[in-house]
């Protein structure tokens, strides 16, 4: 599903105001511009400006011209409106060429490898495909939108143009792959309370299997669930925003584990439940409110998966070197994949991060 929107219209290197096409009428005819100034009843200056593009053919000119030189006024009308619309993309594409700089802070190759964007040649045309991908009609357009939205998470980084740059095309995609998925009315309470068939779906290997059920429950409750592939140097596990009439809970293939992903989802989940709706979050908060909400996501993420009464029993029982075969029957137990104990035993510096690695696995999915 790759959607791209590119610009087909024909950019001429000329103009051909339709003045010159009347003046040729008026040799072929054997007219002046004095004598067809009578004929339709337009002062002369009119007649001169049109032929100087200096004036338009209007609708009435037109209908007055049709019937003094026989052909109808639709094709004097379209003359002009096809000049109108030429003169207006001359001068765009101009614009558009002093903009090109702009476009190097964009990963435009690997945007069109994966089919976001048509790769083109010419690079005011570039320019314009990408544009038309963030459906804005400048680079001031993307500034106002993205830009200003990004900046503070990036304000304290040395390159922040290019990673606003970055981050800003994969939340795009994640818009334009949402805004297909039909929802039902976001109902905050509905959604909490499908964290538990959620979180039984950790125990499905098979993306086949858990991907389209865990965007049905979502969906029910509003939230449109996205997987997109990471641009390179993303760096990005997962974002969730408030988008029209629904929440987008986006998913990167960055690090591509199952223990990672599922950890992302209840994270976004506590983002969606328990934080202000009009918000960005993109895990890169560089306030203190900002850090406060990311941990409380990381805490709620923990604890819903992993309920801390539980683990603390299990800890305790613990001999070393743990017996693999203990974290999988706690994991049992308890209704979850055993590659999420794994993970977190490692994040908590109970297992070694090189042990306990054959009970996770890696997956794929298609974007969408």
């Amino acid at each position: 599903m790759s959607n791209i929107r590119t610009a087909n219209a024909y950019v001429p290197d000329y103009l051909v105001p339709p003045g010159e096409v009347l003046e040729e009428y008026l040799g072929h005819a054997g007219l002046t511009q004095a004598s067809l100034a009578a004929r339709t009843g337009l002062a002369p200056k009119t007649i001169n400006e049109i032929i100087k593009a200096k004036s338009a053919i209007t609708a009435e000119t037109a209908l007055r011209l049709e019937r003094t030189l026989g052909r109808p006024a639709h094709f004097w009308g379209n003359l002009e409106r096809q000049y109108q619309e030429d003169k207006v993309r001359l001068a765009d594409k101009i614009r558009l060429e002093k903009n090109i700089p702009w476009l190097g802070s964009f990963p435009v190759c690997e945007m069109a490898k994966l089919g976001w964007i048509e790769r083109l040649k010419e690079k005011p045309r570039q320019l314009d495909a990408l544009l038309r991908f963030f459906a804005v009609a400048s680079p001031e357009g993307w500034e106002a939108i993205w830009g200003r939205r990004l900046l503070a998470a990036f304000r304290k980084t040395e390159r922040s143009q290019e990673n606003i740059a970055l981050v800003s095309a994969w939340l795009r995609r994640g818009e334009i792959v949402a805004l297909e998925q039909p929802c039902r009315a976001f109902d905050r309470q509905k959604f909490q309370n499908s964290l538990a068939e959620i979180r039984g779906l950790t125990t499905a290997k098979s993306p086949s299997v858990f991907v389209p059920r865990l965007k049905s429950i979502c969906a029910a409750a509003g939230i449109a669930v996205v997987f997109v592939d990471a641009l390179p140097k993303l760096g990005i596990y997962g974002a969730s925003r408030w988008l029209g009439d629904k929440y987008v809970m986006q998913l990167s293939s960055y690090r591509k584990s199952h223990d990672q992903m599922w950890f992302t989802v209840f994270h976004e989940a506590c983002h969606i439940i328990h934080h202000p709706r009009r918000e960005l979050y993109i895990g890169m908060g560089q306030t203190d409110d900002e850090k406060a909400k990311e941990d409380e996501a990381d805490a709620f993420a923990r604890d819903r998966l992993i309920p801390p009464r539980l683990l603390k029993s299990f800890v305790a029982s613990l001999s070393f070197p743990v017996a693999l075969n203990r974290v999988k029957e706690f994991a049992e137990s308890i209704g979850i994949a055993p590659g999420i104990v794994v993970g977190r035993l490692q994040h908590d510096k109970i297992l070694p991060m090189n042990v306990g690695n054959g009970l996770k696995f890696p997956f794929s999915w298609g974007e969408g």
